[in-house]
């Protein structure tokens, strides 16, 4: 059973929602019959690769939000990730431009290492303040997962999974995805949003339930 998440690096719902999903798997009964393939999203293609700022800074421009709402929108989510084992570090977080990111993730994945890389992206972007923009950055963080240096400045540098970034990207499009994160499983059930752990087992069930006997 093929269990696909649209998400994107710099979202800390998608986060959660990646976190939920692995917990719901692993909780799964037929768990060692799950693949779970995370999908390219940008949430914000036209951020441009060398902006470096403060996301709150970015944050209070795009939506016009005064410091009180994005204080009280960091706490919630906060809150949330204790919960889940994730400490958000929003104080340290800058702004990214995610396409070279996902490339690596795709990198990730063609070497069986794709979940071991997006959870390393995330940590880097809202705990260590690290901008996965950043091609030096990516190349390191890419290495701590086993991959190999070398191999990611030569993928990143012919932009070797672009067209694979925009294929997911447009594939979404093509099922209506506004918003990640998004679930699909088995190509026919849908989840959207960052889900509970509950929610997200009560899809897998439904899942496999409705494959052939």
């Amino acid at each position: 059973m093929q269990i696909e998440v649209w998400s994107d690096v710099v979202c800390p719902w998608c986060w959660l929602g990646n976190i939920r999903l692995d917990k719901a798997v692993a909780g799964f009964a037929h768990r060692d019959q799950v693949q779970v393939v995370r999908r390219s999203f940008e949430l914000d293609p036209g951020t441009p690769k060398d902006l470096d700022i403060p996301t709150d800074e970015m944050l209070a421009k795009k939506f016009g939000a005064g410091r009180a709402q994005i204080d009280a929108m960091h706490e919630r989510l906060g809150a949330l990730g204790r919960a889940d084992g994730v400490e958000f570090r929003f104080d340290r977080a800058r702004t990214s431009n995610t396409f070279d990111a996902h490339q690596v993730l795709h990198l990730a994945r063609a070497h069986g290492k794709e979940a071991e890389m997006t959870r390393r992206l995330y940590l880097a972007n809202f705990h260590d303040g690290v901008r996965v923009a950043d091609r030096k950055e990516l190349v390191r963080l890419a290495t701590e997962v086993g991959l190999e240096a070398a191999e990611v400045e030569e993928a990143l540098g012919d932009q070797r999974f672009a067209s694979a970034v925009r294929d997911d990207e447009a594939e979404a499009r093509s099922i209506g995805v506004s918003g990640v994160p998004f679930f699909r499983a088995d190509r026919e059930l849908t989840i959207s949003g960052a889900q509970s752990v509950d929610v997200l087992g009560r899809m897998l069930d439904m899942a496999w339930a409705k494959r052939p006997a």
